[in-house]
């Protein structure tokens, strides 16, 4: 008898809790079965306004908002094939510009020509050394530092990113303009040091950024590397 006396003693210290309501309620499943007039009684805050909802209405409005949020990421997943698609095809119009130019020495201009306006890039230019004697005396080959050419080298990957003075955009016709850059190497294998670089810019400083993923712009360099392989010695 003493036992069960310090025992209610004990419950009347420590209350039933919302967490012991909870467990009982997720380890007993069959209670609502025995008391479904309950889940008629049960009032909601609605999460849209300070009114009371039933239970069965926040179910349902916890499910048009599933569904909602399953209908903006079908329409992003449409929008970003409808994007892929048409950088696809824009990839595939600039690569036969490349395919199709006859004159090794207008290569580079086709190149960065094609990129501007196909990918409604503001600025752009390139540069190639270690050419073939046929194309020295170009603009493309001409002016480029050992600076630079150790740059180029020394990127794995494209540089996305603010434009922190690189002398590279110093190729730019508006150099003041470039605000963001992207410099992208060119060499004929990833082992190869590079024997080119091609320069990315806009306005706009979040346009090439370090978040932003390079694989198209990789893509861009292996395509230009091979096409310009007919300049070099």
């Amino acid at each position: 008898m003493t036992t069960n006396i310090r025992n209610n003693k004990d419950d009347a210290m420590n209350p039933i809790t919302e967490d012991d309501i909870a467990n009982y309620l997720a380890n007993t499943p069959d209670f609502f079965e025995r008391h479904a007039q309950l889940l008629a009684q049960v009032q909601l805050t609605s999460p849209h306004g300070n009114r009371a909802v039933s239970l069965q209405e926040r179910q349902a409005e916890m499910l048009r908002e599933k569904i909602k949020a399953l209908e903006h990421r079908l329409m992003d997943m449409v929008r970003h094939g409808t994007e892929n698609v048409v950088i696809a095809d824009r990839l595939q119009r600039w690569t036969k510009g490349l395919l199709t130019t006859r004159d090794p020495r207008s290569l580079p201009y086709r190149i960065a020509v094609d990129l501007q306006s196909l990918f409604l890039v503001p600025q752009t230019a390139i540069k190639v050394w270690d050419c073939g004697a046929d194309y020295l005396n170009e603009a493309y080959a001409q002016w480029v530092s050992d600076d630079v050419k150790a740059l180029a080298t020394s990127l794995t990957s494209p540089y996305c990113g603010l434009n922190s003075g690189f002398e590279a955009a110093n190729w730019l016709p508006e150099p003041t303009g470039a605000a963001s850059i992207a410099l992208i190497p060119l060499r004929p294998d990833a082992e190869s040091p590079a024997f080119g670089l091609l320069v990315l810019a806009s306005p706009d400083a979040q346009r090439f950024n370090a978040e932003m993923g390079t694989d198209f712009l990789e893509r861009i360099a292996e395509l230009a590397s091979g096409a310009l392989s007919r300049l070099r010695p």
